[in-house]
């Protein structure tokens, strides 16, 4: 019962066990892996905006296996990234569709300007 109530206000505990674990996964790889996993993953949480935790936990987990093969493999960060860190990290994040925290700021957008707009059309 008090699991269900904690989980409610802080969300899935699963989630959060699962998020530590990747984390943990990262901070294990050697270096120079670890240094550009760990840049890269902060980017990811920024710029992805996920808030859905299915979403975020898979993506991660995907985002730690990719490190964790190279690592292994001995291949070099930038075979990994190419020459643009951050185009890297963005299509990566896009193959994850999930609910981002923008969606609500563009919806509220959306709203305001329909009740702004004195012609009577709504946006699409």
């Amino acid at each position: 019962m008090a699991a269900k109530w904690i989980e409610t206000l802080v969300g899935s505990l699963d989630q959060k066990k699962q998020y530590k674990q990747h984390m943990a996964r990262m901070e294990a790889l050697p270096e120079p892996h670890r240094s550009a996993a760990m840049a890269l993953q902060r980017y990811l949480t920024y710029q992805g905006g996920i808030v859905d935790g299915n979403t975020l936990v898979t993506m991660l987990g995907d985002f730690v296996d990719l490190w964790e093969r190279a690592a292994a493999d001995g291949t070099p960060v930038r075979a990994i990234v190419g020459d643009d860190p951050v185009e890297f990290a963005e299509t990566f994040v896009s193959a994850y569709s999930g609910r981002q925290w923008i969606d609500k700021e563009r919806e509220r957008l959306r709203k305001a300007i329909d009740a702004a707009d004195d012609s009577g059309e709504k946006l699409t």
